[in-house]
């Protein structure tokens, strides 16, 4: 696409219009018969909407010994099990960039963003200056986490300890999972689009998708802004409505009868930009997954049977929405932190993995 860099967004002044104009529409939309209104439509047994009674018993089972919060599944857009307090609300670690993700998809739509703008046309900087050659890796490798700028992020959580010598890569050659790509990614929806990015999961995606538990005062930016000026950009939501985002996703963008995100988009989002034989550090290589922008994807010999055209968002501690196409499912799983409680990512696959067992689908 050939968008100008003299595209203008909206300005901030806006947003209370924008607010009052996504509630009168949606108060002239009926729902979808596959998405929840203002409450979720549960399924009059497990069987009905296609899981197996004995293969839930089994998962219920198993996580009473794990440290899980909230489990919400989705199939064909009503809840077929839940458990735990799915209403309880805390932060969704990196999660945050797959959600992000999906505003760029917004903006993208809206020829609002150009995902081969340099970060020198965009204006993106560092402390210290960054170098020519960083000015050059363009928005669609910072999203890919592909820029080839190894600088400390505002916040840890990264591979930043297993990155190349600087300037070693050109932007765009090689994957590293990197907080300084995801938090300048941020600053740069901002940017582009005009919109504080709280703002926008507000209008973007609370207000159409009716979230249940949504609070914008309790979404702030953090992060350490003297290691770098690009701050995190942490959000707060419960289970039932991480559901939500999951049935947006799988339904490719379009939320009953309206049109969100193209499906352009979305099958961009969740295509392995970086394959599962090129992610680095190399142990990475022995998983399941690639990379696209800012969401897992099952990848190789991984995306197959139920994994096929999966992807999942994947936060520290226990944070997950997985979105599983074939099965027409959505798996939303919370742990709050505290203490030692936390589900690692080896325990959470296995348990999705019981999740895919209790389908039994048309031999239910």
């Amino acid at each position: 696409m050939n968008r100008s860099m003299s595209v203008r967004s909206p300005s901030r002044r806006w947003i209370p219009v924008l607010l009052v104009l996504g509630l009168v529409a949606l108060a002239g939309c009926s729902p979808g018969d596959t998405v929840p209104g203002t409450q979720w439509d549960q399924w009059r047994s497990p069987e009905a909407g296609g899981m197996s009674s004995e293969g839930l018993a089994r998962v219920e089972e198993h996580l009473a010994g794990m440290s899980t919060s909230a489990m919400k599944v989705v199939t064909g857009g009503r809840g077929a099990f839940a458990y735990g307090d799915v209403t309880e609300v805390s932060y969704l670690a990196s999660v945050r960039k797959s959600i992000l993700a999906m505003l760029y998809g917004i903006y993208w739509d809206r020829d609002i963003i150009d995902l081969d703008w340099t970060l020198e046309q965009v204006g993106i900087d560092e402390h210290g200056g960054l170098t020519p050659e960083e000015r050059q890796a363009r928005v669609r490798d910072v999203i890919a986490s592909r820029s080839g700028i190894y600088r400390p992020a505002s916040n840890a959580g990264d591979d930043l300890a297993s990155a190349p010598e600087p300037g070693s890569v050109a932007p765009g050659e090689y994957y590293l999972y990197s907080n300084w790509d995801f938090n300048a990614a941020g600053t740069i929806f901002e940017e582009l689009s005009g919109v504080d990015i709280f703002d926008a999961l507000t209008m973007e995606l609370a207000i159409p998708l009716r979230f249940q538990d949504f609070d914008r005062e309790r979404h702030q930016k953090g992060g350490d802004l003297e290691r770098s000026m690009h701050p995190s950009y942490h959000m707060h939501l419960s289970t039932r409505d991480m559901a939500r985002v999951g049935l947006l996703a799988l339904r490719e963008g379009r939320w009953g009868d309206q049109r969100l995100i193209s499906e352009e988009w979305m099958e961009k989002m969740a295509s392995p930009i970086t394959p599962v034989s090129e992610m680095n550090p190399e142990h990475r290589r022995e998983g399941p997954h690639g990379y696209g922008f800012m969401w897992w994807v099952w990848d190789g010999p991984h995306n197959a049977g139920p994994y096929a055209s999966a992807y999942v968002g994947v936060g520290a501690v226990g944070q997950y929405i997985a979105v599983l196409p074939a099965l027409d499912m959505v798996v939303a799983h919370k742990t709050v932190p505290g203490g030692d409680r936390r589900v690692q990512h080896p325990e959470f696959w296995e348990l999705l993995d019981l999740v895919v067992e209790a389908h039994c689908g048309d031999a239910c």
